[in-house]
């Protein structure tokens, strides 16, 4: 038997099931403590190289969070690259024994990078930003239902949109509350807000969405996000270069940020007159300003530095 075993977890909100390549051994426990427990003690008992488990909307953390704690070598993947490579292996079927199967699989063949794992902190703040989120969604779905809205519903749509406008204000609170009350996020939120076009909302997202800011190179950081441009070409033929895959919410808040960099930012501002200049449709300006925004950003938390026309050491404490 090959002495390598690989580790494929399938999550769903009341249970496990666990695979494991090359042997072919299957388990299920409850994904709860009593059942990841004995999932530990399991793969503690075998000669595991990497163990893998899809992100699954939040099902996943709690397993991932105790094998790591553990020091078992864990990586969380996007569920897309498993079932792409299912298929692409003739897999077209589905269970969850079956994704199980897949996902350990797909550990050996590909062995993904192992990241570090958000810490406690770190998920508590990547919840607090989600919840903005959620709520600055249910604020304009209430605000456009109040134009066309009925007389008689509109005081009660009214009353919602003030309720929802004040858990903004206190998650915002809560949330550079988080921040201030950490030494090393204190610093590096001041690096990133130090950056014209760069606020609060920006700069926690970046935090909480992007922990690898500042640990990785251009290259790597950019394709992280989704802003590295990808070959089209086949032959002869030269395709348009496009951005695909990585983090949304990321981009997203790049993209608001650089809206207002390009207007207050001379860095940005000059570099987007320029491919505007050189007849570059909006899109494609905003895209290489959002990517040149990143990658300086990544350089700043990097060399902790701050930013002001460009790069300049600090020589004075910025009080926390």
């Amino acid at each position: 038997m090959n002495s390598e075993q690989f580790v494929g977890i399938d999550v769903c909100k009341s249970h496990l099931d666990v695979a494991v390549y090359p042997s072919g051994q299957q388990e299920r426990w409850d994904n709860n403590d009593s059942g990841i427990e004995q999932l530990i003690k399991f793969v503690k008992s075998l000669p595991v190289v990497l163990i893998v488990l899809e992100a699954t909307g939040g099902y996943e953390s709690v397993a991932a969070s105790m094998l790591s704690a553990k020091a078992l070598p864990v990586v969380v993947v996007n569920p897309r690259l498993v079932r792409n490579f299912a298929k692409a292996t003739g897999k077209l079927a589905k269970t969850d024994q079956i994704d199980a199967h897949s996902i350990a699989h797909f550990a050996s063949a590909v062995r993904p990078e192992q990241r570090q794992l958000k810490s406690e902190h770190m998920e508590l703040l990547a919840a607090l930003n989600t919840r903005r989120r959620q709520i600055i969604s249910m604020l304009v779905a209430e605000k456009n239902r109040l134009h066309t809205a009925p007389k008689a519903n509109q005081k009660n749509i009214g009353h919602h949109i003030k309720w929802l406008e004040k858990n903004l204000e206190q998650i915002d609170k809560d949330t550079q509350k988080h921040i201030r009350n950490s030494p090393i996020w204190c610093k590096d939120d001041d690096i990133l807000r130090s950056y014209k076009g760069i606020g609060p909302v920006s700069s926690s997202s970046l935090l909480s969405d992007l922990p690898e800011l500042g640990k990785l190179d251009s290259k790597k950081i950019t394709a992280l996000v989704g802003l590295a441009p990808f070959n089209c070409d086949s032959g002869q033929y030269r395709g348009r270069r496009r951005i695909w895959g990585g983090r949304s919410h990321v981009r997203k808040t790049l993209y608001m940020a650089t809206q207002s960099a390009k207007r207050f930012n001379p860095q940005i501002k000059v570099f987007y007159d320029r491919l505007r200049d050189a007849g570059k449709p909006h899109k494609v300006a905003m895209t290489a300003c959002m990517r040149k925004m990143l990658i300086t950003l990544n350089a700043m938390l990097k060399n902790k530095t701050y930013w002001s026309q460009g790069y300049k050491s600090l020589d004075f404490e910025h009080g926390c």
